[in-house]
């Protein structure tokens, strides 16, 4: 475990030439969080730049994540529990050590069944060029 991973959640830097988590400390972290202990999610951003934003989503049992578009291509990695993920027509179950991508703009929701913790990752589009 890094010095990184002890740091307060709002003292996490998100962007250096070198990152390591250590997830299981840092779920255990957000659990122990006024936010999820008075909510039924509860987020921490690991990593921004303007090319890749990774998250860590805890959802309680029955929570949801409306259907909402992404601006980049994602990918969402179960890291405890049990989700369930929509796109377009189809619904696939997700559990612990299970992983999907889904291509940018495409409509998706998040259900989670059960207790669940998963990591989002997110490549945005690029920003335009800026015009003169």
């Amino acid at each position: 475990m890094t010095d990184e991973s002890r740091k307060p959640l709002n003292m996490l830097s998100l962007d250096a030439p070198l990152l390591t988590f250590d997830l299981r400390a840092l779920v255990r972290q957000m659990k122990d969080e006024e936010a999820w202990r008075k909510g039924e999610r509860h987020s921490m951003p690991l990593f921004k730049t303007d090319r890749m934003r990774v998250m860590l989503i805890a959802l309680r049992a029955g929570a949801a994540l409306s259907s909402h578009r992404a601006d980049g291509p994602i990918t969402v990695q179960v890291i405890e529990g049990r989700i369930t993920f929509s796109a377009e027509s189809q619904t696939v179950t997700l559990a612990a050590g299970q992983m999907l991508s889904l291509q940018a703009g495409l409509p998706h929701a998040v259900n989670a069944p059960e207790e669940s913790v998963f990591l989002l990752t997110v490549a945005p589009a690029p920003l335009a060029a800026a015009r003169p």
